[in-house]
């Protein structure tokens, strides 16, 4: 089970929102060249990633469970 797996729907909503204000701030700084860490917005992506994965596997959970009752 993932850590996200845990949080409420508003936390995800937060993480996502964020993670993409860390992602934007990044590019910046990528294109300023005062980033160091040329990983970080490879990692940020993936985090995005698997936040919103968590956020539509709860959307098809509900909905399936709405078709069955």
């Amino acid at each position: 089970m993932s850590e996200y797996a845990k949080k409420t729907k508003e936390e995800l909503d937060r993480l996502v929102r964020d993670h993409r204000e860390k992602l934007q701030a990044f590019r910046f700084a990528i294109t300023g060249s005062k980033a160091k860490n040329t990983k970080e917005g490879r990692n940020l992506r993936k985090e995005i990633a698997r936040i919103l994965t968590e956020v539509q596997r709860r959307t098809i959970e509900s909905r399936t469970s709405n078709i069955k009752k």
